[in-house]
């Protein structure tokens, strides 16, 4: 009956018309609802010519204009979810593993949303901003965008109008290049920038097959979980973040060390950090690559020295070439500013601040530094224990689990900052509760970013942080009890093993990956055991 079974389904998705209309159609009618609706409720900067268009008048000045917008963006989100975790559930546990296939499905689902304004973040209007700043001759390190005039026009967020850019020097040099092309037109320039994320998500969609293949894990189930996360296209496309361009930098560069050339990934990953410094990261790990996964402690010290000593070099010479210096070390701390109840030690801090404040005990502010000071020593500890102590995992997965705790520890917790070490951990296996809290993750962050975006603000109805989280669990809730294979997906079943290697020859490949140490000295007894 299994037999007929697999049968069954491999002529089913034989033609190719039977599998874009069971997994592609159904995607792209999502995403276009998510181009239409930003028309409406996107972030668009006041300066804008297309404020003045009859469409996007009517969209965006009428109270039934606005109603539309944000259905729209609602129903396009959780049809672009339910794409997703419909596919998935083929890639996982049925014939659905032709990556060609997955490749144009990720084409089809991001192509529209290429057009759309900016929503769930308007990030992307601060880099236009601080392009201006660079192209006036002024310092974003040391000026916020306010030294702009007109500077609210350009639609950057007023949150970060005095703050200090927190990037690295080669993406100054790319702001500086977009607002010097587009100077007048921060509409334009946000498209321009669009254009780079997506190069980000290309290499991001070339290193991560790879990498799961170098680690033993099927190459298919890696792109759909990775590349056509719901997450990648609402925050790295319609977003526009500039971690698309870190991450897909440092995915490659793990991919150039794997095969055997460390020195220059580790320029690579450099490279990747003069984008957002906290791409640093990964510099030690891939010094565990570059000394072996028999190398004693020593070894792996002189080459983390050399691994400093070319990431200095890089950075030096791209400083050089933005004319900023090393502002950027004194901006770290911007991201830091904001308070989400998404980082667990900012939440704990104010739900610990508020009842101590209640009692006269202590204040918000304060136990918020107390729970934020020790998430930041809890990860770095948790880090200096993978580099120190790695045996026993590979430095793919290691490099992806020290991301997250940066992130989960963190000060501040932004959807897509869960998003830098997803390749890697991926790609390194995922066991069958990290599988679970991967697909279960992207579910509710997908929805929780409607609740905190323009798509649900302003004139239909406003929902905080908090309340988010509760509406994004009830939605999933929903979805998982409606349909038998999503409910399988998201919260398991007991033969689900994960994501982990399938055969033999895959579990070589993970195995050959696994850092061991040196091994056992052999006395003139024999091999040792």
């Amino acid at each position: 009956m299994a037999v007929a079974e697999r049968k069954s389904g491999s002529a089913q998705f034989d033609s190719n018309t039977a599998f874009a209309l069971r997994y592609v159609v159904p995607g792209v009618v999502g995403s276009v609802l998510m181009t239409l609706g930003s028309f409406g409720v996107g972030w668009l900067p006041l300066s804008s010519a297309l404020n003045d268009w009859p469409f996007i008048e009517v969209l965006r000045g009428t109270s039934s204009g606005s109603v539309v917008s944000k259905v729209a963006v609602f129903a396009g989100v959780a049809l672009l979810l339910q794409s997703w975790l419909v596919l998935g559930f083929g890639v996982m546990h049925s014939n659905v593993d032709d990556r060609h296939r997955l490749w144009w499905t990720g084409a089809a689902w991001g192509a529209p949303l290429l057009l759309s304004f900016p929503m769930f973040s308007r990030d992307v209007y601060s880099y236009f901003a601080q392009g201006l700043l660079l192209v006036e001759g002024k310092d974003p390190y040391t000026s916020g965008v306010v030294a702009i005039p007109g500077w609210f026009g350009t639609g950057a967020d007023p949150l970060w109008g005095e703050s200090p850019a927190p990037y690295g020097p080669l993406f100054l040099v790319l702001e500086r290049g977009v607002a010097a092309f587009v100077p007048s037109d921060p509409l334009l320039g946000a498209y321009v920038f669009r254009l780079i994320a997506v190069l980000g998500l290309l290499l991001i969609a070339w290193a991560t097959p790879k990498l799961a293949y170098l680690n033993g894990i099927s190459r298919s189930k890696a792109l759909w979980l990775v590349v056509l996360n719901p997450l990648v296209f609402m925050h790295f496309i319609v977003g526009v973040h500039n971690d698309a361009l870190m991450v897909g930098i440092i995915a490659v560069a793990v991919v150039v060390a794997l095969r055997g050339s460390p020195a220059w990934a580790v320029a690579l990953v450099a490279l990747g950090a003069s984008v957002k410094p906290i791409g640093l990261l990964a510099v030690p790990f891939l010094g565990l690559i570059w000394a072996g996964r028999r190398a004693s402690f020593w070894p792996r010290v002189r080459v983390w020295v050399i691994s400093l000593g070319i990431t200095i070099l890089v950075f030096v010479g791209l400083s050089l070439i933005s004319r900023t210096g090393l502002g950027w070390l004194d901006a770290l701390a911007t991201p830091g500013k904001v308070r989400t109840w998404l980082s667990p030690p900012t939440a704990l801090g104010m739900i610990f601040g508020a009842i101590g404040d209640t009692v006269g005990i202590t204040s918000v502010d304060t136990m918020v530094v107390v729970f934020r000071t020790i998430g930041q020593l809890v990860a770095v500890l948790f880090i200096a224990w993978l580099l120190l102590k790695p045996e026993g995992r590979s430095p793919t997965r290691a490099l992806g689990l020290a991301f997250m705790a940066v992130v989960l520890l963190g000060p501040v917790v932004q959807p897509w900052y869960l998003l830098w070490g997803l390749p890697m951990l991926v790609a390194a296996g995922l066991r069958r509760n990290e599988f679970r809290a991967v697909v279960l993750g992207t579910a509710l962050l997908a929805l929780h970013a409607l609740g905190t975006s323009s798509s649900t603000q302003d004139t239909l109805f406003e929902i905080s942080d908090g309340i988010g989280l509760v509406v994004a669990g009830l939605i999933v809730v929903v979805v998982a009890f409606t349909s038998p294979r999503e409910r399988r997906l998201l919260l398991g079943a007991p033969e689900d093993n994960g994501l982990l290697p399938s055969d033999p020859a895959a579990a070589g490949r993970a195995a050959s990956q696994v850092i061991t140490g040196p091994l056992p000295e052999t006395g003139s007894s024999g091999p040792a055991r």
